[in-house]
């Protein structure tokens, strides 16, 4: 899905965001993450938010974000984000054994496919990006 700069997007309830640059976004219908390819100056290359598997309906897509984040920087630089998120709302929201296991399972093959530039992290991203017309 091709997300334009300027596009208004919604996360849960909270207030509307505008995406300031360019995105391709890919929503796999059988594994727990979402990602957002970037287009330039986007400080992050590629950033992957862990979540519930995604469904579509009714013209839009849904899913459970689960905290944590897998995010390949410009510079190459690979981060795990939001683990204090993710144990913290492990409590608070009362995740079963089973989502937490599936969502930390998912960071760590993340991080590594990410990490090894396996698509569709190592590059597929790059023709969708040039379609759009923006700099990748």
């Amino acid at each position: 899905m091709d997300v334009p700069g300027g596009t208004v997007a919604r996360k849960g309830e909270g207030p509307p965001i505008t995406w300031e640059t360019t995105a391709i976004m890919l929503f796999p219908r059988d594994a727990w993450w979402t990602a957002s390819f970037n287009s330039p100056p986007h400080r992050s290359e590629i950033y992957v938010d862990v979540t519930t598997v995604p469904e579509w309906g009714d013209g839009e897509v849904t899913m459970l974000d689960l905290d944590l984040d897998v995010i390949r920087m410009r510079d190459g630089r690979l981060i795990l984000d939001d683990q204090d998120e993710f144990a913290e709302h492990q409590v608070l929201l009362g995740y079963p054994p089973e989502l937490i296991a599936q969502a930390e399972a998912s960071a760590h093959w993340l991080m590594d496919a990410v990490g090894q530039r396996k698509e569709p992290f190592g590059g597929a991203h790059l023709e969708w990006l040039a379609r759009t017309g923006q700099p990748s």
